[in-house]
This record gives C-alpha cells, structure tokens and sequence, in this order.
C-alpha cells in the first residue's frame, strides 16, 4: 500500500506522505506510517507497505506509547520487541499489535525546537538494525522539518501581504477583484496581436493600477522604485500574486513552464525578493501591481 492522504489535502499532506515513503525507501522497512501534531495528538495521516487498515485511526498523546515519548523527549526511540516493551505504555497495542508489528522506530519531527509531529518505521518481525535504520530516519525527519520550516515562512509571508495590501477604500473582497481583473486584463493582452486594442488595454490596466495605487498612498503604504519589469515578467508576477503555479501560469499564458520559471526569476532579482511572495508584495508597494 502506498502513502496515500487520509486528511487535510495540501502541502502538509504532501510533505508528510512524502517523507513515509522516503523513510520506507532508505530505511528498508517494509511499514511506515506517520503524521503531524494538531488538536493535542500526532494523527497518522500518511502509511507505506500496511497489510491491514488497523493503523487508521492511531492518534498518539505525547508521552503515550513509544512515539509519544519520542515526540516529548525529541529524539528517536525503539522497541526491538514491541509487545514486551516495559519502557513505553501500551496505549496503542490494538493498532500496532493489530497490524501484527514486532519491531518499532519512533522518530521526531522537530521544527525550530518544538516536535511537530512522529515518523514510524515498522516490520511485522524482530528486527535487530539499530542505528542502521535509525540515521536515515532521522535524515528523512530532519527534511520533512525543513520543508515544514519553509511552509511556515511562505505562511507568514503570505499573512504580511494580506495585513500590508488591505486596503481601506476597498473591501477584502473588492482588492482581490481588481488583483484578478488586472491578472485577466494582462493576459487578454497578451494574446491580442492588434496594436490599438492592445494599447487600450494597456490604458485600462494603468487605470486599475491607479486605483490600487490611490489605497496604497492614503494607507502610507506607497514606495518610489526604479524597477522596470518587462511586460511578460509583469503577467507572470501579476498570476503568480493569484496564488497560480508555475504550470498553471504556463497554461493560462501559452508559454513553457520554463519560460515562466525564467521571467518570475528575473522579476524576483530585480525586486530583490527571495521568494515569488516577496516579489509580489515589493511589486504593489511599489505600485507596479494592483
């Protein structure tokens, strides 16, 4: 059975189905399973090579069982012998026995000092490997941290341009409106090949700019820049602001996804930004987009 999404699709599910497979990959465990902390208990979401559905369901306390100690402690733990384990409780018997496992790794998912969440490799046997299969899993910990750690960056980037772009002539509702007009706007543009239709469009796109530019000013949020983006970097940057792929933008533009990574790289270095959501937020500051 591959790793496959029991909740909450998105990039968390991704990351931590992911990271299972890895562990199962470079451990050589025939089970993994795993999952991250929310509501008080680290709910497995994501199972690698299980003969049974007795693992759905497994939601761990901290401190309870063996990965509720690893998860306290931060550090991997293991019962060679899970069912004669005296150092751990038993509180999860019924899922581990259930799925007939023998042998039990426990690894922690520690993100900035705070465990996040419990990787598992298991077999159905005893299984003397010891720290053979303990460093590569905590390899594969240690990258779903980082990936965690990045996720959370790109939250607090996105939750600044929402605080940053709010504007107060315009509703929530309204400024994401006009963002999506003007991201329409430039690629109607972009297909057009008449030069009078396409300069009219031009014209409206600037209007709508404009009136961005008025809620920036009044809000004090308004910067002077010498930044000239190309017309392509600007349709990209203005699709990427919408929260649009790579590939997405490729499509809604007819170019190749290459291209696409080439122009929002080249937009990035002359904002000066490190991220795509950075870019965007220099961009309407500056007025460049709505």
């Amino acid at each position: 059975m591959q790793a496959t999404t029991q909740t909450r699709p998105g990039d968390e599910q991704r990351l931590i189905a992911r990271a299972v497979d890895d562990l199962a990959r470079r451990t050589r465990f025939p089970v993994a399973f795993g999952g991250l902390f929310r509501g008080g208990r680290v709910t497995m979401t994501a199972f690698h090579g299980t003969r049974t559905t007795a693992l759905e369901g497994l939601a761990v306390k901290p401190e309870r069982g063996l990965g509720g100690r690893a998860f306290t402690e931060l550090r991997p733990r293991m019962a060679n012998d899970y069912r004669t384990a005296q150092q751990i409780t038993h509180d999860y018997d019924r899922y581990i026995l259930g799925e007939g496992i023998g042998t039990l790794l426990a690894v922690p998912v520690v993100v900035d000092g705070a465990a996040r969440g419990v990787l598992y490799g298991a077999s159905w046997g005893q299984w003397g490997i010891g720290g053979v299969a303990a460093t590569p899993a905590v390899q594969v910990a240690e990258e779903l941290a980082a990936g965690l750690r990045a996720r959370d960056e790109q939250d607090r980037e996105r939750e600044t341009i929402r605080q940053e772009d709010v504007s107060p002539a315009l509703t929530p509702a309204h400024q994401e409106e006009l963002r999506e007009s003007y991201a329409e706007l430039r690629r109607i543009a972009a297909s057009v090949d008449d030069a009078a239709i396409r300069s009219r469009l031009e014209d409206v796109e600037r209007r709508l700019a404009v009136l961005s530019g008025i809620s920036h000013a009044d809000s004090g949020g308004a910067t002077t820049t010498d930044v000239r983006l190309s017309p392509r970097e600007t349709d990209v940057l203005a699709c990427a602001a919408l929260g649009a792929t790579n590939a997405e933008i490729a499509a809604q533009l007819g170019l190749r996804e290459g291209t696409v990574k080439a122009y929002l790289g080249a937009a990035m270095s002359k904002l000066d930004a490190s991220t795509r959501l950075a870019a965007v937020a220099k961009a309407r500051r500056a007025g460049i987009l709505p």
